[in-house]
């Protein structure tokens, strides 16, 4: 919950020149590349309707932008 934010803010800073901002005239340059580097979705095996995952390991949305926004997460299920 710190650790990932800390090095988000490594790779892409807040309040340093993107061109984005400049294109789309707002500030969430930063934003669009984090979101970049991530991309845009994960796949994560069930089996027997159980998602398997690591002790450690949860499943986490992460918000990236600027300012709040309503989102919506689609949840594909692909069986055998």
């Amino acid at each position: 919950m710190k650790d990932f934010p800390r090095a988000l803010e490594k790779i892409a800073p807040k309040g340093i020149h993107y061109d984005h901002h400049e294109t789309w005239h707002d500030d969430n340059g930063h934003s669009h590349v984090r979101a970049s580097l991530m991309g845009p979705s994960t796949t994560f095996p069930i089996r027997n309707g159980k998602l398997i995952h690591g002790t450690w390991q949860q499943l986490v949305f992460v918000e990236l932008d600027t300012g709040p926004r309503n989102r919506n997460i689609i949840v594909q299920i692909v069986g055998e």
